[in-house]
């Protein structure tokens, strides 16, 4: 395989979720720039069909498929979609998400319930789904999005942290159990990302500068440096690269006292 072969998406199919704005929009716009075939999910049709628009008049390879991913035959239904038109797949990004910011005590149920279902057990079911499509193909990879709340304390609340620490530790046991497929598992983690999501509390001038002072890099991240980060770990150039969680923060996971 010669370098140009090895740095590239060309040919591959991808599935990427929540795919019409932040970090998975910026994540299928890199694929689709390095060669593959994407298909995004969202809930909203016209967000979607804005998107794809916008895609295919650059003629680009996208397709879409409209759907919530915290409900179970919605998930059963996407993963059919792809066996009936593609027979396989190469990548999965699970990159829905959501937040609900409480303290733990103000929790109910239904946040508790809403919250795994939409940022973990997605996650976990669509890998079930899709893994005969993946070990179908020749290193296959599943991306997985978490947070730095799944690595450190931070004000994101304590099911929302619980969520993503579970994912990372997922994409470990996936890494292992699935390597003889030859599916490569990795998560990412990013840090606060200028997302619609972010911009919640970003707005908020004395918590932005907050999260800057705790920030080595001394800036918010953008959506493309993290969808860099997925581009690469789905090339052949990382296919050794399995069962580990990339931290996409401007170094602040690693800050000590400084």
């Amino acid at each position: 395989m010669n370098i140009a072969e090895r740095w590239s998406l060309q040919h591959k199919r991808a599935l990427v979720t929540g795919g019409t704005k932040g970090i998975g929009k910026a994540i299928a716009e890199e694929f689709l720039a390095l060669g593959a075939e994407v298909l995004i999910v969202a809930r909203k049709t016209k967000d979607m069909q804005q998107v794809l628009a916008q895609w295919q008049s650059q003629n680009l390879p996208a397709t879409g498929f409209t759907g919530d991913m915290s409900k179970a035959e919605d998930r059963k239904a996407l993963i059919l979609s792809i066996s009936e038109t593609w027979g396989n797949l190469d990548i999965l990004v699970n990159n829905v998400g959501t937040n609900i910011r409480k303290s733990t005590d103000a929790y109910s149920d239904n946040d508790y319930n809403q919250l795994l279902e939409t940022n973990l057990k997605s996650a976990f079911h669509l890998c079930q789904l899709a893994y005969p499509l993946l070990k179908q193909q020749s290193q296959s990879r599943i991306i997985n999005i978490s947070s730095v709340a799944g690595l450190r304390h931070v004000r994101t609340g304590a099911i929302y942290g619980m969520t993503k620490a579970a994912l990372n530790h997922l994409s470990r046991y996936l890494a292992v159990e699935w390597a003889p497929d030859g599916i490569l598992v990795n998560a990412i983690a990013p840090w606060y990302i200028q997302t619609p999501l972010a911009e919640s509390v970003l707005k908020n001038p004395e918590y932005l500068q907050a999260v800057l002072d705790r920030t080595p890099l001394k800036r918010i991240g953008q959506p493309e440096e993290v969808a860099a980060a997925a581009a690469f770990l789905c090339m052949p150039a990382a296919s050794y690269i399995t069962g580990q969680c990339l931290a996409v923060d401007g170094g602040f996971s690693v800050q000590g006292f400084s």
